[in-house]
């Protein structure tokens, strides 16, 4: 039996359009990573919180109150205040700025330029990765920790210094996963009609090779950013990271000293909880988009 072509065309009507693409894309990440789009929400709200730091936080980070140290959380002060009087909500909140602009500067700097070598290394193969493979082994031989450390107190303690003492370790790590990726991308015949076109190495490597390693360059990115953080942390924890009177999650800690640890106890918790909120978001989110991008954990 023939359908009408007026109910037809109405059914077509009703039908609703497809999603667009990326759009269709967040929905289906959101849909079977749940954990993964938790800890996305949580990094957009940091970086909201961050970026209106001036508007949300009730009180000046680095305003003293000798009238009020050591207060309880309060109505006056939800989170309490620290030693100096200072409300530590609003250290809370200008603290993420720091923690974000330390842990987004290193983990990008870092696995931009370990991307940049590793893909460099298998493109060019022989002598050049070979120098290239033993440099990085040189410092993978040493712990993430122990290497930040090192530079922070040969280069200084500002934030810049932070920034490429935390940077430095990550680009081996960085430039081994994604030579592991383009070594098999070399061998495409794509590049090889490339080389035969005549075009420069530059090109080849930029155009070519580097767009097909963003899969493993975007996950190591998400996983750099939580060290980065943790990193930043331990380092302020140890003085030789952010300087007072910046606000920081790790600094904020090492002003929770042992005398404080029964007195006013919420000098260590909230930036603690901070710390543990945000590394756990960024790992989160890491894991759910590797599965997401990674053919072989692709779930049907």
């Amino acid at each position: 039996m023939a359908m009408n072509p007026t109910v037809e065309h109405a059914a077509e009507i009703e039908r609703p359009a497809p999603r667009s693409g990326v759009r269709s894309a967040i929905v289906d990440f959101c849909r079977r990573r749940t954990l993964g789009a938790l800890g996305a929400a949580v990094i957009v709200l940091m970086l909201t919180v961050a970026t209106f730091a001036e508007f949300l936080a009730p009180y000046d980070p680095v305003a003293n109150n000798f009238g009020a140290m050591l207060s309880a959380p309060s109505r006056g002060h939800w989170l309490g205040t620290d030693s100096f009087g200072r409300d530590v909500l609003s250290r809370l909140i200008y603290g993420s700025r720091t923690a974000l602009m330390v842990g987004f500067g290193a983990s990008v700097l870092g696995a931009t330029l370990g991307a940049i070598l590793g893909v460099g290394g298998a493109y060019f193969a022989g002598k050049i990765d070979l120098v290239l493979q033993r440099i990085m082994d040189i410092f993978l031989s040493f712990p993430l920790i122990i290497l930040a450390l090192a530079l922070v107190a040969i280069l200084g303690n500002t934030i810049p210094n932070l920034i490429i003492a935390i940077m430095i370790p990550m680009i081996p790590r960085c430039a081994l996963v994604i030579r592991s990726s383009a070594l098999s991308i070399r061998e495409m015949p794509y590049v090889d009609a490339a080389r035969a076109a005549g075009f420069s190495h530059a090109r080849i490597i930029m155009r070519h090779m580097l767009p097909n390693v963003m899969a493993p360059y975007l996950i190591m990115l998400t996983a750099f950013l939580g060290q980065a953080i943790l990193l930043e942390a331990s380092l302020s924890f140890l003085g030789l990271g952010v300087q007072e009177p910046l606000a920081a999650w790790g600094l904020m800690l090492r002003g929770a000293a042992v005398e404080f640890a029964e007195t006013a106890p919420w000098l260590a918790i909230f930036p603690g909880l901070a710390i543990s909120l945000a590394v756990f978001a960024f790992n989160l989110f890491g894991d759910s988009l590797r599965d997401a991008l990674d053919p072989r954990l692709r779930t049907q």
